[in-house]
């Protein structure tokens, strides 16, 4: 087992230690049980350390360990293996003869100084969750850019995140002592912890913030609160456990902040207002919005059935297959052929102009207008595609003539007997498609 020297002195950056086993590159496993690496890599077992290990939703320090030689090796990752040893994965193999002598270690100050920040933030803001809402934390993770803790509790208002909010960096202002304290399990039942780990082990390491929060931990933290800077919740969202809760403590709320007023500042730029303008600009922005593409949608449904009109009363008078250059800045066709078989009506369009979905909008109310009528309907556009659809009860099967259209051209689709819809290949002759499937039906 390895000695853990963070877990008396949280500040210390540099150690003296003893290389006890140099491994091969096998993976060490975290204490959840899964693999810590995403490949293998060569490492070092130190008799004693102060890198902590991935674990308890804290994230690995990094740093060097410096060999009698003068060699500086990069300390990319620290796991744990099963039988509590710590691992440090290295940029660089150690050499055989560096087992049995002496190392020193160094750890990255900003990383170590960050982690503490959140690790102690997580503390403080999980028992202000508790003593203001009764919520209880059930998972927390630090991520590279922010951290999370999963609350119990099935909804959470922005008055609750607000005060959660208010009550930690009241804490974090006192200044409040942190410190480290060790309990058997039967004394840490006592004790009124936040929560008590599984019965894993009898000895608990316990950290306490003063007349504040008392809960078990093997993590770093600061030596008092005010050391945290502030804490800065982000934003929740629901999750399977109940509530989660994004923030971030320290120098990462100023940088988060900093970003905040850096895009707020664009945001007003772009909009010529005053940055606490910029939420109700968007809101204009945004009703504009959906008010122009209701307007955009009502068009398009006025021309389909303009056009769908026209087409029939065009088709009305045929008695047998015609074909033409349609050029009309309306529909665009390249090709049109409308007849009028066995007392039904077929309207044969392409578009080059609009898209698919407007060509699906003409073939229904083509198919919507009373029968019996045939629509046979594409779009040149990217993606081309293909729409037939008939009225409700006609004598062909819409789904088998597209596949067997698809089927010449490796294109995808498929559909009811009075409808269907498919995507043919970029390139591909949709008007001979649409003809071809008006031959078979016309007999």
């Amino acid at each position: 087992m390895t000695k853990r020297l963070y877990h008396d002195r949280p500040d210390l950056l540099e150690f003296d230690s003893v290389a006890e086993q140099a491994t091969d590159g096998s993976r060490a496993t975290s204490s959840s049980g899964e693999a810590s690496c995403e490949r293998p890599r060569p490492g070092v077992i130190l008799r004693e350390t102060a890198f902590y290990p991935t674990s308890g939703g804290q994230v690995h320090d990094t740093g060097w360990i410096a060999l009698g030689s003068g060699e500086k090796l990069r300390v990319a990752e620290v796991a744990e293996t099963e039988d509590e040893r710590v691992v440090h994965y290295l940029e660089a193999p150690v050499q055989p003869s560096t087992v049995g002598a002496a190392v020193h270690g160094s750890i990255d100050p900003e990383r170590r100084r960050d982690h503490m920040q959140q690790h102690t933030g997580q503390h403080v803001l999980s028992a202000a969750f508790v003593e203001l809402y009764r919520f209880p934390t059930v998972s927390f993770h630090m991520g590279a850019d922010y951290c999370s803790i999963d609350l119990a509790t099935d909804s959470l208002t922005a008055a609750q995140l607000v005060g959660a909010e208010k009550r930690a960096n009241e804490i974090v202002f006192e200044n409040r002592p942190v410190r480290v304290r060790y309990a058997s399990r039967a004394e840490a039942e006592q004790l009124g912890l936040r929560k008590l780990p599984p019965a894993e082990r009898d000895d608990l390491r316990l950290i306490e913030i003063a007349e504040f929060d008392l809960s078990a931990c093997g993590g770093t933290h600061v030596s008092a609160t005010g050391q945290i800077g502030s804490i800065l919740l982000r934003k929740t969202e629901k999750t399977r456990q109940g509530m989660r809760v994004e923030f971030v403590c320290g120098a990462r709320a100023v940088r988060a902040a900093r970003r905040d007023y850096a895009t707020l500042t664009e945001a007003a730029a772009l909009f010529s207002a005053q940055m606490g303008d910029v939420p109700e600009m968007i809101r204009k922005g945004f009703e504009e919005s959906k008010s122009l593409r209701r307007q955009r949608e009502d068009a398009l449904e006025q021309l389909a059935e303009a056009m769908a009109e026209a087409a029939l009363a065009g088709a009305s008078g045929i008695g047998s297959t015609s074909a033409g250059v349609g050029g009309s800045s309306e529909n665009q066709s390249a090709r049109a052929a409308d007849a009028a078989s066995g007392g039904r009506t077929i309207i044969v369009r392409t578009f080059v102009d609009r898209d698919i979905n407007f060509a699906k909008l003409f073939a229904q109310k083509i198919a919507r207008r009373g029968g019996p009528v045939v629509a046979l309907v594409a779009s040149s556009m990217n993606p081309p595609g293909l729409v037939f659809a008939q009225s409700v009860g006609g004598g062909s099967d819409m789904g088998a003539l597209l596949k067997q259209s698809l089927s010449a051209v490796g294109g995808r689709g498929g559909g009811s007997r009075d409808f269907a819809q498919g995507g043919v290949p970029a390139g591909c002759d949709v008007e001979q498609l649409l003809l071809q499937a008006a031959r078979t039906i016309g007999g």
